[in-house]
């Protein structure tokens, strides 16, 4: 009687938890709110920053800013024309370039994008940088992280307790917290989507950096750079990341839809 109950609960949880994403239409799951999601991510955020060092790189944290809230306001642009603004009223931009080696960017939700400087040789130009922005902007916009944080609520809470710990949502994000984003463990960066998110993020930010005037044809050449540049892969069957010939080949797909909103 009680796994019926429970499998009662989830059921109607689901249901009433069922939302779609913007630009791809793919449903999705997210059990918590968006206000807890972003008071469990700034806290991770924060704690981070204090530990990054920002970049003494000027010219190269103006362009990240600059092309980074380009596509923000392009991104917020199609949100409002569309009738999807309140699906971003909590977001404050913010794009930091910090000092590390590491060939990497990471989003975190509001909209919170952190870039490395080892990603910029792979980014020479504003539109090579705009792929790695748009891709970043995507994730927050597509509410990634929530997605993620339900599915290991979903994974951790059985039946008859899951409603209990969506009811008291707050404590339970702040308690997966650490485990969802991962900043602050031996990776020291925030944990990789799903292949499935990272796909997405690829799609709708060649759309987003063609809203905000950048050529989507340049991720092509940054993930092209980025597999040539590489001295040493992980197959993509171990990773939750795509390979590099995978996305390029997936980029090509998603490319003359992006097309359509670029504007010279």
């Amino acid at each position: 009687m009680k796994q019926l109950t429970g499998l009662f609960i989830v059921s109607l949880l689901l249901l009433n938890s069922c939302g779609s994403v913007p630009l791809t239409g793919r449903k999705q799951v997210v059990l918590v709110s968006d206000q807890d999601v972003l008071s469990s991510s700034l806290t991770q955020y924060s704690n981070f920053m204090k530990e990054a060092t920002l970049s003494t790189n000027k010219a190269q944290t103006d362009k990240v800013v600059r092309v980074g809230k380009n596509i923000a306001a392009a991104t917020e642009a199609y949100m409002k024309a569309n009738g999807l603004e309140a699906e971003i009223k909590n977001f404050a931009w913010e794009f930091n370039y910090v000092k590390s080696e590491d060939i990497n960017a990471f989003c975190m939700p509001g909209g919170k994008i952190v870039v490395y400087e080892g990603i910029m040789p792979f980014a020479t130009t504003d539109d090579e940088l705009a792929a790695v922005l748009g891709h970043e902007v995507a994730h927050a916009v597509a509410k990634h992280a929530n997605e993620r944080m339900s599915q290991q609520m979903l994974t951790q809470y059985g039946g008859a307790i899951l409603g209990q710990a969506v009811s008291g949502a707050s404590t339970t994000v702040q308690n997966l917290a650490g485990t969802v984003y991962g900043l602050g463990t031996e990776l020291g960066i925030m944990l990789p989507y799903s292949r499935k998110h990272e796909y997405e993020a690829d799609h709708m930010g060649l759309i987003f950096m063609a809203m905000a005037g950048y050529n989507p044809q340049a991720a092509i050449t940054f993930w092209t750079k980025m597999a040539q540049g590489k001295t040493s892969s992980v197959p993509e069957f171990l990773s939750t990341h795509p390979s590099d010939v995978n996305r390029v080949a997936e980029l090509q797909k998603y490319l003359p839809d992006a097309l359509r909103y670029y504007k010279k």
